[in-house]
């Protein structure tokens, strides 16, 4: 495995838990530390993610396994690409906190494929580089509608009170299958925004 001077964050979590405003929140932790950081999210806003990004919003047709293998390709992409790659970045001594990574894939795409196929899909992403720490932020489902419905003008096909009770368990599903491998920390996100940055500060501050 090929070590990287930079360190890679990934914050997980059910719709509605606030991962967005908390990657900046610890962006703007890591500068006023002086230290080089870049937040990145998926899908990306490059040209898979675009695509992604409008089956998704309705304006164009996909099914889940189209959605699936997409995720699959734009996470290679966003990997590997020479100038915006996360491998490039964290090799040039940037770290680099993203929304969602591939235990979101594991959580959205099942059951329209396994859990097994997902994970055997993406070996080669976590081959090329695992989170150095995945932070998962959870919140129960109620919670997750009623900040969805007070942000949103219009939920996109994955915004339903079904389907992410049904994501939620795939999260705790598959942490259970690759805890092991990978280093997940649950985070309680029905905390104060202040709260949970504080949290996740402290266990940054740990791992750098």
């Amino acid at each position: 495995m090929v070590l990287h001077p930079g360190k890679f964050i990934a914050l997980e979590g059910i719709d509605g838990a606030g991962k967005s405003t908390l990657v900046m929140a610890l962006v703007k932790k890591m500068e006023e530390a002086g230290l080089p950081c870049h937040a990145t999210a998926e899908p990306t806003k490059n040209h898979i993610g675009k695509t992604i990004r409008a089956i998704l919003g309705g304006e164009i047709e996909g099914d889940e396994k189209t959605i699936a293998a997409l995720f699959l390709a734009d996470r290679l992409d966003h990997l590997t690409h020479s100038s915006y790659g996360i491998l490039s970045l964290l090799q040039g001594g940037s770290h680099v906190i993203c929304d969602r990574y591939y235990l979101s894939s594991y959580a959205y795409h099942v059951p329209y494929v396994s859990l097994d196929w997902v994970i055997s899909a993406n070996a080669l992403c976590a081959e090329l580089k695992r989170p150095d720490i995945t932070f998962f932020i959870d919140i129960p489902v109620e919670v997750s509608m009623k900040r969805l419905s007070a942000s949103r003008n219009q939920l996109d096909r994955f915004e339903n009170e079904a389907r992410i009770s049904q994501v939620r368990s795939n999260y705790f599903a598959a942490m259970e299958k690759v805890k092991e491998e990978e280093n997940i920390i649950i985070i309680d996100g029905c905390k104060s925004p202040d709260e949970v940055v504080e949290l996740l500060w402290e266990k940054i501050q740990e791992l750098l």
